[in-house]
C-alpha cells in the first residue's frame, strides 16, 4: 500500500523451500483462468490509502484515505457517501446481521462504529492497543478484533457493546487477518520468517504459532474453508499455503514484487495477488495440492492493495500517480513519493471472454 506505513523497500530475491515441490507450472493450468481491465474510476482529491473491503450484498466499496472511509459503487464507480473525521484510519469490518460496520483509526487509537446501510456514524470508543491497524469481525463468536500494529498486540471487543474482552500478545506487528466462520480467526506476523497465529475468538486466546519458513514479513491473508487452506503473501515474492489445522507447510507459489494484498476465490478456484511493481499475480487451486500460475495481469504501479467481489469474480485495486521522491532530511532520512492530488485510481478487472 504505497502510501501506508507498510509500504517499504520491497525485497527482490525469492525464496522457495525445496521440500515445498507442489507448485505446478503454467502449462498445467486449465483454460479459463486470466483477466482484463474493465474499468478505471477516478476519485478526486488527496489523501494516503490502504485497505480495502467489499460489501457484495449492496454494491458498494469501502476505500480507506487517510482521515476518511470512501465508498462506491461497485456497478458504477459512482461516490456513493463518505464518513468523514477518522484520523489515520486503516481498515474496515462489516456486521450486516448486526447492522453495523467498524473502522480502525491508527492515530487516535479508536474504533469508529457506523450504521451499516446509511453510513451513519454511531458512536466511537478506545482501543487498548497502540496504532489499530487490521480489523476484523468474526461472525460465530460476534467479536471485534483490531490487530495493533505499534503495541503488538490484539485487543479484542464484544460487537455488540464494543466493551472490551481481552488484549492478545502478538510476537511482532501483526498484519492482515482472516476467520474461518467457525471461532477460528488467523493473522500474519510480518517478521522474518513470517509468523502466522490461529486465535480461538471463543477462548480469546492464540492456540497456534506457526513459522512461516521461506516466506519473509507477510502482509496479505485469505482463506479457503472448504479445503483448510491459508494463503499468505510475502515480501519476498513469494506466497506461502498453509494447512488451517496443523499449521503443515503446503506448498510455496512464485508472485509480483511488492505484494500486500491477496484473495481467494472459491467459485472458481483461483487465489490472486496484488503486487506494487503493478500486476495481479492469478493463481489456480489444482488437486492434489497443487498451485499453477495461471495468469499475471498488468495493472498499474502501486497497485497494492485489492479486493474481491466473490458474486461477480470482479478485483478492485486502487493506486495514483506519484511526485518525485523528496531529497532526505534528517527528520526524513527514507523520503517516499507523495500521491498526486486527483490521481488516485480505482481499477477494475474482471474474468476475460
Amino acid at each position: 500500500m504505497p502510501a501506508s506505513p507498510r509500504f517499504s523497500a520491497w525485497i527482490t530475491g525469492l525464496v522457495v523451500m525445496s521440500a515445498l515441490c507442489a507448485t505446478a507450472t503454467a502449462a498445467d493450468a486449465p483454460a479459463g483462468t486470466s483477466y482484463q481491465i474493465s474499468d478505471r474510476w477516478a476519485l478526486p482529491g488527496t489523501g494516503s490509502w490502504d485497505y480495502l473491503t467489499m460489501d457484495a450484498p449492496l454494491h458498494r466499496l469501502f476505500i480507506t484515505r487517510g482521515d476518511r472511509v470512501e465508498v462506491v459503487n461497485t456497478q458504477t464507480g459512482a461516490l456513493l457517501g463518505r464518513i468523514a473525521n477518522l484520523p489515520g484510519v486503516h481498515g474496515v469490518a462489516l456486521a450486516p446481521e448486526l447492522h453495523r460496520g467498524y473502522t480502525s483509526n491508527g492515530r487516535a487509537n479508536t474504533i469508529t462504529e457506523f450504521d451499516y446501510e446509511t453510513l451513519a456514524v454511531l458512536r466511537e470508543v478506545p482501543v487498548a492497543g497502540n496504532n489499530p491497524d487490521a480489523i476484523l469481525y468474526d461472525s460465530a463468536s460476534k467479536r471485534l478484533f483490531t490487530f495493533n500494529g505499534r503495541s503488538k498486540d490484539a485487543s479484542v471487543l464484544d460487537a455488540v457493546t464494543l466493551k472490551p474482552l481481552a488484549t492478545l500478545p502478538m510476537p511482532d506487528k501483526p498484519e492482515f487477518a482472516a476467520a474461518d466462520g467457525k471461532g477460528m480467526v488467523f493473522v500474519n506476523i510480518e517478521s522474518a520468517p513470517g509468523r502466522l497465529l490461529k486465535i480461538d475468538a471463543f477462548k480469546l486466546a492464540v492456540v497456534a504459532n506457526w513459522e512461516l519458513k521461506g516466506c519473509d514479513e507477510p502482509t496479505g491473508l485469505a482463506i479457503n474453508v472448504a479445503q483448510d487452506r491459508l494463503y499468505s503473501v510475502c515480501d519476498d515474492k513469494v506466497m506461502a499455503v498453509t494447512d488451517a489445522r496443523s499449521g503443515k507447510a503446503v506448498a510455496r507459489v512464485a508472485i509480483g514484487k511488492g505484494t500486500d494484498a491477496v484473495s481467494y476465490d472459491a467459485g472458481l478456484g483461483l487465489v490472486f495477488a496484488s503486487n506494487g511493481e503493478g500486476s495481479i499475480t492469478v493463481v489456480k487451486v489444482l488437486p492434489a495440492d497443487r498451485y499453477a500460475v495461471a495468469a499475471t495481469l498488468t495493472t498499474q504501479s502501486g497497485a497494492r492493495t485489492m479486493t474481491l467481489d466473490p458474486t461477480t469474480h470482479q478485483l478492485y485495486t486502487v493506486t495514483a500517480s506519484f511526485g518525485p521522491v523528496p531529497a532526505p532530511t534528517a527528520e526524513q532520512p527514507r523520503p517516499r513519493a507523495q500521491p498526486l492530488p486527483d490521481s488516485f485510481t480505482v481499477i477494475v478487472a474482471k474474468p476475460a471472454p
